[in-house]
């Protein structure tokens, strides 16, 4: 018996913690550039990307998992089951 893994891309993600309103902007420079209104104190803005990204790909949020950059407006995040091209479709 075989095991099906889901795929999963590896995204770089720009944060701009407080912010008016919660968004994914678009691509910019290879990355994609997430608006949160958390303020970055105590991983708020980092579980606010996760619930924009959730949101935005139409996944659950433990989909989403950062890698790198918890601390850092600069991150790396893992989507779950989702491919790259799928991403692309869906943020344009």
């Amino acid at each position: 018996m075989s095991l099906i893994t889901p795929p999963a891309t590896t995204l770089d993600i720009r944060v701009v913690p407080n912010a008016s309103r919660n968004q994914v902007v678009g691509w910019h420079a290879g990355a994609l550039k997430v608006k949160v209104q958390a303020p970055p104190e105590g991983g708020r803005a980092n579980e606010a990307v996760v619930e924009v990204l959730a949101e935005t790909l139409g996944v659950p949020e433990r989909a989403i998992v950062i890698l790198r950059g918890a601390t850092a407006r600069n991150k790396q995040v893992s989507v779950t089951g989702l491919t790259l091209a799928q991403i692309q479709d869906k943020i344009p």
